[in-house]
């Protein structure tokens, strides 16, 4: 018993480090907060608890949908719900990095220094959740249609979640909007599209290469550190018979 639970544990310790990082830095937000509403005696910056909440959506989708997709039969069956769900409630990750202008209206119950701390930590957890929630549907689009249709999926998403964000920040509108007013909510968005502004293009335009910069970054770096972990582990005959290959091409 034992013995496989250790095995189960080093097969999955890289996945298990990521959940158990984001639980704790959630964790971490929630008693910032709560030490404000002590401190203040005021329920400002609560909302944020629940746009971290928001935020875990995605995340808990795009894990489920990971987690099936190895079965040809759920495919096709299941993942394009759970896809549908996932790009409607996508953009409440990265969301919560805008809250970062609330903190120009100012607030005298709490320092301003620690107004910033508990935004900074709400928002890169939000941001971490949406990067690794996207790094699953690309790996799940990568495996069935290809690496240039995965890729295309990120930047596609990057730009469909920035323009997410602007119409949830600034026109107010929310993920379950789709859900429950699709009809009123699509002709909201329409004429968006149809006569968009300055502001809309140059938000989409911007917030989406930000937002594909920290994606490519922490891509990269996991894939150096997974290349790493394979050199190391690799025998001396084997590294010489990799040298080889590498010079015949």
């Amino acid at each position: 018993m034992f013995n496989r639970f250790r095995n189960f544990f080093l097969r999955h310790r890289h996945n298990i480090a990521v959940f158990t990082l984001l639980n704790l830095a959630c964790a971490v937000c929630i008693g910032l907060v709560v030490a404000r509403v002590a401190y203040s005696e005021s329920g400002r910056r609560i909302d944020l608890v629940w746009n971290l909440f928001l935020a875990w959506i995605p995340f808990i989708l795009a894990y489920i949908a990971h987690a099936v997709s190895w079965r040809r039969i759920w495919l096709y069956l299941v993942i394009p719900i759970l896809a549908f769900l996932w790009l409607i409630f996508f953009p409440n990750a990265p969301y919560m990095l805008t809250d970062l202008q609330d903190i120009s209206r100012g607030t005298t119950d709490a320092p301003l220094w620690y107004d910033v701390i508990i935004i900074v930590w709400f928002s890169w957890t939000a941001m971490l959740l949406g990067v690794v929630s996207l790094y699953l549907m690309h790996d799940i689009t990568q495996r069935r249609f290809g690496r240039f249709a995965g890729w295309a999926f990120v930047f596609i998403i990057s730009a469909l979640s920035s323009f997410g964000i602007y119409i949830g920040r600034f026109v107010r509108l929310n993920s379950w909007d789709i859900l429950q007013r699709p009809t009123e909510t699509a002709m909201n968005i329409l004429g968006i599209v149809i006569d968009p502004s300055r502001r809309l293009a140059a938000f989409t335009f911007l917030y989406a290469f930000f937002f594909l910069f920290v994606y490519l970054l922490l891509y990269s770096f996991s894939h150096l550190l997974h290349e790493h972990n394979i050199k190391a582990r690799e025998t001396p005959e084997q590294l010489e018979s990799t040298q080889k290959t590498n010079v015949k091409e």
